[in-house]
Order: C-alpha cells, then structure tokens, then sequence
C-alpha cells in the first residue's frame, strides 16, 4: 500500500539498529541503509524530546549535501527520560547494571524522535512512551546483562527482551517506541507525503 505511495521516493534509513531496519521491512518498505559516524552531543541545558530531537537532527545533517532530489533520509534517536536525566546507551557492564537498578520499581519515559530530510525540507516527529517497571533483583539483571548484553540500548534494555517479559509491569503509549522508533507515526509521515 504505502510501498506503491512511495514509488517517486528512494527511501534512506541513516541507522544500524537492527530493530529499525526490521520494522522498516515489516512496513515492507523499500530502502537502503547509509550510516555515518557522528560525536551524539548536546547542549546540557536540553531535556526529554528536546534532547532526541536534537539529536535526530544532528544526524542527519551529516548527510547534507550528498542527497539526490528523490532520496529521503530518515535518522532517529532514542532515549530514557528517568528523575530528571537522559539515560543513552551503557558504556559497560557495570553501567548497565546502575541503570536497570535505577530503572527497577519505578516509571520512566522512553522518547524517541524521528527525522525525514530532504533537499527540500526537514520535519521531525517524537512519541512518548511510559514504561513502569516492576522490582528488579540483582540476580535478574545480572543473568539479563550477562545472557542479553544491551549495550547498545538506550536505557540498557530491550522491551522485546526477557527482561521486558518479566520486569514491565504496565505501558502506556506506543510499544514500538519502546524498541526505538515509533512505527505508527512514522507511516503516518510517510502516508502524507505528495
């Protein structure tokens, strides 16, 4: 459907997330995967989506000047909204470890935003999701770090995982957000395109 909609544009998906691409396919999309290395910084003042739209943007400004009139880039970031900081992806175990206790028995927001560039134009979208996790012991996010290693997650966790099985107590808002892109919305975007 979207697939036939889409037939002017040459769709560019700027991310190595495998759980991205995955839902790009499922949306049975056609598109190509461009990546380029960029320092993920911020302003410190900015915060919740403030930070992700920032940071989707920045993205793919890496790209200018390289896109064709028909390509459309899209990039996207992710992050956990927990007291007040942005919780990115562990550095390392012991990381992981103090974010999933900080995480355990208590309700954070993961928000993730989402970039569609052109020559022409540059819009961005952001979804929030609420997550509330039940009491996590050690031993749990000891066997979830060591068996599933989240490194590169935002918030060191993956909803689609075994944790989520066993720590989410209640959601509210879009779950595949939680996994980093909130797919609703963005074949809404794309739905609207000319």
């Amino acid at each position: 459907m979207l697939h036939d909609k889409l037939k002017n544009y040459k769709l560019i998906l700027a991310s190595g997330s495998p759980r991205r691409q995955q839902f790009f396919k499922d949306l049975d999309l056609d598109f190509e995967i461009r990546l380029k290395e960029i320092e993920e910084i911020y302003p410190p003042e900015l915060q919740r989506e403030a930070i992700t739209n920032y940071l989707a943007v920045l993205k793919s400004n890496a790209f200018d000047g390289t896109l064709a009139d028909n390509e459309l880039l899209i990039t996207s970031d992710t992050i956990v909204w927990h007291k007040g900081n942005a919780l990115g992806k562990p550095k390392d175990k012991e990381d992981a470890f103090a974010i999933l206790t900080s995480l355990s028995n208590s309700t954070h927001e993961v928000i993730t935003s989402v970039c569609f560039k052109s020559n022409y134009k540059t819009d961005v979208i952001f979804e929030v999701t609420t997550v509330t996790f039940n009491v996590l012991s050690q031993e749990a996010i000891t066997y979830y770090i060591e068996k599933y290693k989240p490194f590169d997650k935002a918030g060191a966790y993956g909803i689609q995982e075994w944790i989520g099985f066993i720590g989410v107590a209640k959601i509210e808002g879009s779950y595949p957000n939680v996994m980093g892109l909130p797919v609703d919305k963005v074949y809404e975007y794309l739905n609207k395109l000319p």
